[in-house]
């Protein structure tokens, strides 16, 4: 590694705090903490300047996006787009020497990010210190290997993003073949009835935390915090875990692999299909389709009449949606042919969903696998060019 260079991270790049007031004649893409996704280098979603009023930083096509707030979380991001973000953002351009595409990676490999974290000021509110991190030595590789390893890394990335935008459009087919068939074609000989007569509705409970022996097991237990960065259909896994105990303490027990989630409350609306038994709890509507529609049906209702779910909700604190209100929306019985026609169709489409996101999952496990070792020189590429 003699070609290696040791610098401060202040010789490699720093914050670039270009303020922007915004305007609510003008309409800018916005990106706070709260649309950038924990640990994948992702964005859940992008605001509008038009909803933010404070003065926050600016950001060209390729800037690199650090949340500095509880910097463990891991929220970094390299927009295609220009914008504004929150102050709780670093905005972060490679100098002169350095590939900007490479910084990106650097700063999101894990060895950054606990170094950022280890020297943190706060205590209430966490946040990276620049003042200590500009100082900080680092081992970097020349600028053509820099490029390399950006490369082998962008790859994955872009593989990544192509699944995930198939997947999007995967969706949305779903979605208007749902329409066609139950919305726009619906028979007037169908029956009218109840959420109630379509499946049946579980709910569950959180095991006390204060006690260790439920918790900390091998049995999936999901809140809808998993489902708050999902970015697509199927749920593989769960953040927590519960024992045998633990699972004891809830009503409706283990839910079967194919269990429509929905959460009921702050927000309404995030769904998933479960691809693993699972407890859930409190926060949930479980959809168990076991009389006459299919998960792939109750997946796609609950997507189109939204509205209507969101409007049966209510609180004071928090808008939620109960059990009793959910089951009691009407909607239309559509004949067991037609479903059955239906589902054929569906099933297709999930499957090819599926398969996508399993694939982002091990892509996702390559990248993270690579990085710290590229970064550390552990493993070395090959410059294009370079001489034997």
């Amino acid at each position: 590694m003699s070609e290696w260079q040791e610098l401060t991270l202040g010789e490699i790049t720093e914050p670039v705090k270009n303020t922007y007031l915004p305007k609510s004649d003008e309409q800018l893409a916005y990106i706070g903490l709260e649309h950038i996704e924990q640990e994948t280098l992702r964005l859940t979603g992008i605001g509008k300047s038009s909803d933010v009023t404070s003065n926050k930083f600016k950001f060209e096509v390729n800037d690199v996006l650090f949340g500095k707030l509880r910097p463990y979380f891991r929220k970094v991001y390299k927009p295609k787009f220009s914008g504004i973000c929150s102050t709780d953002i670093w905005v972060f351009r490679a100098k002169k020497g350095f590939v900007q595409d490479f910084l990106f990676y650097f700063l999101a490999s894990w060895d950054f990010v606990d170094t950022a974290n280890s020297g943190e000021g706060g205590t209430r509110m966490p946040r990276a210190d620049w003042n200590f991190l500009k100082t900080t030595s680092w081992l970097v590789p020349c600028e053509d290997e820099q490029k390399a390893i950006a490369s082998v890394l962008s790859s994955l990335d872009d593989k990544i993003d192509l699944l995930h935008r198939q997947n999007t459009t995967l969706e949305r087919m779903a979605e208007t073949l749902f329409r066609q068939w139950f919305v726009e074609e619906a028979r007037e000989d169908w029956e009218e009835c109840t959420l109630d007569d379509l499946i049946s509705v579980k709910g569950g409970t959180t095991p006390s935390t204060k006690e260790p022996s439920f918790w900390n097991g091998n049995i999936n237990w999901t809140s809808p915090r998993d489902l708050s960065n999902q970015q697509s259909v199927f749920m593989f896994d769960t953040e927590r875990k519960i024992t045998e105990k633990g699972l004891a303490q809830i009503g409706s027990g283990l839910l079967p692999v194919g269990t429509v989630l929905m959460s009921s409350r702050a927000p309404i609306g995030y769904l998933a299909i479960s691809e693993i038994p699972v407890a859930i709890n409190q926060g949930y509507i479980a959809i168990v389709c076991d009389k006459l529609v299919s998960n792939y049906f109750m997946y796609l209702w609950c997507k189109v009449n939204m509205e209507q779910i969101k409007n049966a909700g209510n609180g004071s604190t928090f808008e939620e949606i109960s059990k009793s209100n959910f089951k009691a929306l009407a909607t239309l019985k559509p004949s067991k042919e037609t479903i059955s026609k239906f589902d054929v169709s569906a099933k297709s489409i999930f499957a090819k969903i599926k398969t996508n996101q399993k694939q982002i999952q091990t892509l996702e496990k390559l990248r993270d696998n690579l990085l710290p070792k590229l970064m550390s020189g552990e493993i070395r590429v090959e410059i294009e060019g370079a001489s034997e």
